[in-house]
């Protein structure tokens, strides 16, 4: 029944279909298999329901909803300009001003894609007029905005503490340690690339045009105060700081800003809506994919044949590793959390691991293998938003793909850089 199911996806994949209608004839195929016909199908809708059924999924539109507003409106170009203010000026400055950027958009969104179109529409035209070659921006680009999945909120995140019932809050506060770490690598990096091609630097903004940058960019950084400082508060619970983020956003462009009316509401609504449906339609597919597998046994089989019952906490994270980063080369980032987390959750429970810890490591698998070839999801939003061919898109990015892989190792090795933060907040 695997090898029927696994051909049947795979071939579907190959003719075009997208992800969603793989996953729904794989999950149909185990369930006329093991229930011995279609008497059963009405139990694949109820894994269907149940699969979008818990509460935690409601952040989701409403994180994407404040950042379809924000990036529509004035908050994004806000947020740039402040930190073009500031480092705009040292070699490299629009470099790391770009990988800044993504990530304070990062933490308002949730989104990769969102950042790459609120961050690099603007941002790499200037780049290229600077003189920087477009291989190495559109590699920024993708790769910084990738931050975006490790800075709170993280909709990666929500989804992988909804699988998995692990705390969401604790999630969104481990990960700002990653998050900064790879930052700080990447605006190295751009310094360092800044220096071998003799990139210009811009002009030194005076600390009346810095002064102004930051009091224009106030009411953007309310966002991540919001988020952080409301979940760390214990004021909101992640959901209820996702639709105080809607509300947020709608008073900021509509009411102080003026830069979106109703109209625009109604467009950016119906937009957020679409997308939506294609991430509920993706959660409730791959649930009943994952239970038809899990229940099938598939995984026991798999993880006894590699000997992952044997090794120690180090051996299972890199295996966990391993497996999530191959596997969001080839499909979605989402459906990759949905099929995998459910498969490791008896090993991590196992060995002892800590959940907070395993789902930031695979978060950030996540978002490495998002921006990395063959079929990472990032390389081919930048290809239509840029308008750019495959190859040279991809071209720039294996430094990244190996400075990503080095926080992975490091993370690992000590898993602090996560959990210091969570620790003080929640223990």
């Amino acid at each position: 029944m695997a090898l029927v199911m696994f051909l049947v996806m795979l071939a579907l994949l190959l003719v075009g279909f997208p992800m969603m209608i793989p996953l729904m004839i794989g999950a149909s195929i185990g369930f006329y298999e093991m229930f011995g016909g279609i008497s059963k199908m009405d139990f694949m809708v109820q894994q269907f329901m149940a699969g979008i059924r818990p509460a935690s999924l409601i952040a989701v539109p409403m994180f994407i909803l404040a950042a379809d507003i924000m990036t529509r409106g004035q908050s994004a170009g806000r947020l740039i300009d402040m930190v073009m203010s500031f480092v705009g000026h040292v070699k490299g400055g629009l470099a790391v001003t770009t990988a800044t950027a993504c990530t304070l958009f990062g933490a308002v969104s949730g989104s990769t894609q969102a950042t790459v179109v609120a961050v690099g529409s603007p941002l790499r035209p200037r780049m290229l007029k600077a003189g920087y070659k477009d291989s190495f921006v559109l590699a920024l680009i993708v790769n910084s905005s990738d931050i975006a999945f490790l800075i709170p909120p993280s909709i990666g995140m929500i989804i992988y503490g909804v699988v998995s019932n692990t705390s969401i809050a604790e999630l969104f506060i481990a990960g700002i340690g990653p998050g900064v770490l790879i930052l700080l690598m990447f605006a190295s990096y751009s310094i360092i690339y800044a220096y071998i091609n003799d990139v210009p630097t811009e002009p030194r903004a005076s600390w009346n045009e810095r002064l102004s940058a930051v009091l224009h960019a106030i009411w953007p950084l309310g966002f991540p105060v919001i988020i952080v400082g409301g979940i760390y508060g214990g004021i909101f619970s992640p959901t209820e700081a996702a639709a105080v983020c809607v509300f947020y956003a709608v008073v900021l462009e509509m009411i102080v800003f003026r830069s979106l009316g109703f109209k625009d509401l109604f467009e950016i609504s119906k937009s957020t809506g679409l997308i939506t449906a294609v991430v509920f339609i993706l959660v409730a597919a791959g649930a009943s994919f994952s239970w038809v597998i899990s229940f099938a046994q598939i995984p026991q089989h798999i993880l006894a044949a590699i000997g992952i019952s044997e090794m120690g906490q180090v051996g299972v994270l890199v295996v966990i590793s391993i497996a999530f980063f191959v596997g969001c080369m080839f499909v979605d980032p989402i459906v990759v959390i949905l099929i995998l987390v459910p498969i490791f959750a008896p090993v991590v429970k196992a060995v002892g691991l800590d959940p907070v810890l395993v789902g930031t490591i695979i978060t950030l698998q996540v978002a490495i293998g998002s921006a990395t070839p063959p079929f990472g999801c990032d390389i081919f939003t930048a290809m239509a938003i840029f308008r750019r061919p495959y190859f040279d898109v991809i071209k720039g990015t294996p430094p990244f793909i190996f400075m990503l892989l080095l926080v992975s190792v490091l993370l690992i090795a000590f898993p602090q850089i996560a959990l210091f933060l969570r620790d003080i907040a929640f223990r």
